[in-house]
C-alpha cells in the first residue's frame, strides 16, 4: 500500500492496521517478534483480550525508515 494513503486517524486499531500493512493478525505478531523496532500497540485495558491500538505517525515512519533502509543499501 503506497504511503499516501495512511490513515488521518491518530490511532489504528490492530484489525485496521493488518489491513493497511496486508498482514493477517499472525503476520503481524510475527513481525513485532522479529523486528524490535515496530512501535509497540497501546492496550486499552489490562486483559489479554482488550484492544490494540497502534499510534499511526509511529507505524508510519517504521515504514518510512524501511524504505529508506532499502533505498540506501
Amino acid at each position: 500500500m503506497h504511503l499516501d494513503t495512511t490513515p488521518s486517524k491518530a490511532l489504528i486499531r490492530q484489525p485496521a492496521l493488518c489491513d493497511w500493512l496486508d498482514l493477517s493478525r499472525s503476520g503481524l505478531d510475527k513481525l513485532r517478534k522479529k523486528d524490535p523496532t515496530f512501535p509497540k500497540p497501546i492496550k486499552d485495558g489490562d486483559s489479554r483480550q482488550a484492544a490494540a491500538y497502534y499510534v499511526v505517525a509511529e507505524v508510519d515512519a517504521w515504514l518510512r525508515a524501511k524504505i529508506e533502509a532499502r533505498d540506501a543499501a
